[in-house]
Parts: structure tokens; C-alpha cells; sequence
């Protein structure tokens, strides 16, 4: 699958698991978020090494977030990819291995936390700075003004 396909399949997958919990009325809101370096992605770090494997792949180079969003309210289905591009700079062994000892990337789609400490390997975004949180608010916004909701 596309990294585009791949965010909504996983995002839907997260929405309709709730949806059985819910009333028709209630809006669910789920998302995904993927980072794909050279066309490949780089989930959440299995541990620590990896963590760092992943860092010095991603130092002095760009890559690309993939953000899914998936809005439902009863039988209707909302779904939407935002693509932001995030460049680092480079990144110093030493920094990445004190940022790894933090714990913060370890539940981190590429092992960085673009809100937290990780901000400091950053030197630019284009597109959508909350894509890359892992929820694009605008699209998430925009949608629910069409519904009639914000």
C-alpha cells in the first residue's frame, strides 16, 4: 500500500474499534501517522538501538509525515491524508544517544517527538507543523465545519 493508504487504512482500523462502543450521534476521531524516509516508513522504535539506528538515518536529511484522519459520525465516513515535509540538521551521535536515554522517542512514529525535545534536531517544516504532532487540526476543523460543528 501507499504511505497514503496505509495512514487511513490503520486510522479507520482505530475509528471503527471505538465505534462499536459508541452511539450513532457521537463523532470519533482517529488518526495515524507515519514517517517514510526514502520511501520507506519508520514506525515507532522497537527499542532503544533502534532509536538510534533511526536518528542517525533520519540526521542532516528530509523526510516526509503521512497523517491520517478518519472522522465518523454514524453511517457517515470522513477520511483525509496530510503530507508534510520535516528537515533535520545534523545530529551529533552524543545528542542522539542522550535524546534516546530520554525515553521520548519510544512511542514516536521515527523516533522523535516533534513537540518535545526533538524539536531541537529540526531546521525546517513545510506544511502543516500539527500533521507532524500526529493530528492535522486544520483538515480536522475544516471537516467538522462542513458537518456543522464548529
Amino acid at each position: 500500500m501507499s504511505p497514503e493508504q496505509t495512514v487511513i487504512e490503520i486510522a479507520l482500523g482505530k475509528a471503527k474499534n471505538v465505534s462499536q462502543f459508541c452511539d450513532d450521534d457521537d463523532i470519533i476521531i482517529a488518526a495515524d501517522t507515519l514517517v517514510y524516509l526514502d520511501g520507506s516508513p519508520l514506525g515507532k522504535p522497537e527499542d532503544p538501538p533502534d532509536a538510534e539506528a533511526m536518528l542517525r538515518r533520519l540526521s542532516g536529511r528530509q523526510h516526509t509525515v503521512y497523517t491520517g484522519v478518519v472522522l465518523l459520525k454514524g453511517a457517515e465516513t470522513v477520511t483525509d491524508v496530510v503530507k508534510t515535509d520535516v528537515i533535520f540538521r545534523d545530529i551529533p551521535d552524543s545528542e542522539i544517544s542522550a535524546y534516546v536515554k530520554t525515553g521520548e522517542p519510544m512511542d514516536k512514529a521515527g523516533a522523535y517527538g516533534i513537540q518535545e525535545r526533538g524539536a531541537a534536531f529540526i531546521t525546517r517544516v513545510e506544511g502543516d507543523f500539527f500533521t507532524v504532532m500526529g493530528l492535522p487540526l486544520a483538515k480536522v476543523c475544516r471537516i467538522l465545519e462542513e458537518w456543522g460543528l464548529a
